[in-house]
């Protein structure tokens, strides 16, 4: 198995076991980036707790999950998005209007496009849930 993205695999991961009604799942390798991207998903109620493991190698986070993930997954390539184009990118992504969050990675950090609107501030494109 080769880890290209492991963002892309984690986000799989979640997405296949809410498909099949699991209460937890395991994703590693474990990143800071993959961390910032799991706690907007807490934030928004998506997922429950999530530790990180430390394997002596990579590491490894245990989500809890909630059963309220539909679809997720990463956005590629990265684009870039300004304040004015989020209702673009909304549209394109996301189901319908308030439902779902695309995660956007801004300089004051991993958000979600509702606080980068509020923040006035844009960022590249990470992944969307809903």
């Amino acid at each position: 198995m080769t880890l290209l993205d492991p963002l892309a695999n984690a986000l799989n991961t979640i997405h296949n076991n809410e498909r099949r009604h699991k209460r937890e799942c395991i994703v590693w390798p474990a990143s800071k980036l993959m961390g910032q991207v799991l706690r907007v998903m807490q934030k928004n109620g998506y997922i429950g707790e999530f530790e990180f493991i430390d394997d002596g190698r990579a590491g490894k986070y245990r989500i809890q999950l909630l059963g309220r993930v539909n679809r997720c997954a990463v956005i590629k390539p990265r684009f870039a998005m300004t304040v004015s184009d989020i209702e673009n990118w909304e549209e394109r992504y996301l189901p319908s209007r308030d439902i779902g969050v695309l995660i956007v990675s801004t300089p004051k950090g991993v958000v979600s496009h509702v606080d980068a609107r509020s923040a006035k501030t844009g960022g590249r494109l990470l992944a969307y849930v809903y």
